[in-house]
């Protein structure tokens, strides 16, 4: 999910600004399921810096955010994109707290907390008004985190940032957001990704992993971690090791 024109065609893209972790990825899930494309950020800089890039059709946006503000960040989106259904998330029940989202062009808003079915229905509403063509589902994202996998285009960006893979790596990636939060031994890895085993496949694997690892955890916190004695497992940033 890059940002160049590639990555804006096909799909809803749905922009998910939330500084929870869990409650993204929560999010991010639900959206894919709908069938759209999830931009998951986990502050206000990554969701500017992510909207210029992908060009989302709608946004879900926390009005708590760590660095700036959610009415800064509605702001500056409002300004540069005039026309996107933006729908506000708040902790704030207080009325005078929904009327400034909304004189600052929010679209719509729930209070948290929410089921997310809530928040699907509402984006379907604002999609709907903005005129926004919906695309048959697409089952093949997974999301995991700020960690997002579409197995249709073969595309992976984490913390709205597109990562290239090989095509190993990339299916050694499937199989790993295939599984989240379980251990796959190397026999389980070599079987699946290669279709074998061999002598030595034990360290074919660890090549891979850590090929991966450079890719996917360079520079933030790991989410692909070894357990010593059983295998690999993908987890969360929040769940640690």
């Amino acid at each position: 999910m890059s940002a160049t024109a590639g990555s804006r065609t096909g799909r809803v893209r749905v922009l998910i600004v939330d500084d929870e972790p869990g409650l993204t990825e929560l999010l991010s899930a639900a959206v894919a399921d709908a069938g759209w494309r999830p931009y998951p950020a986990l502050d206000g800089q990554t969701a500017l810096r992510l909207a210029r890039g992908c060009a989302p059709h709608a946004v879900v946006l926390d009005g708590m955010l760590p660095d700036l503000d959610g009415l800064q960040v509605l702001r500056r989106l409002r300004y540069e994109m005039p026309r996107l259904p933006v729908l506000m998330l708040t902790a704030r029940d207080a009325i005078e707290h929904r009327i400034d989202g909304l004189e600052a062009g929010a679209d719509d808003y729930v209070t948290k907390p929410f089921s997310v079915e809530e928040v699907v229905l509402r984006l379907r509403g604002l999609l709907r008004r903005a005129g926004t063509e919906q695309p048959p589902p697409d089952d093949s994202v997974r999301v995991l985190g700020d960690l997002v996998l579409a197995g249709e285009s073969r595309e992976v960006q984490r913390a709205g940032a597109q990562i290239r893979l090989t095509a190993k790596e990339f299916d050694l990636l499937s199989l790993l957001l295939d599984h989240p939060r379980q251990v796959l031994s190397k026999a389980q890895i070599l079987d699946h990704v290669w279709s074998t085993s061999f002598d030595g496949g034990g360290n074919l694997v660890e090549v891979y992993i850590s090929s991966l690892r450079r890719k996917i955890d360079r520079g933030r916190a790991p989410m692909i971690h070894t357990v010593r004695g059983m295998g690999y497992v993908v987890r969360p940033v929040e769940e640690g090791r």
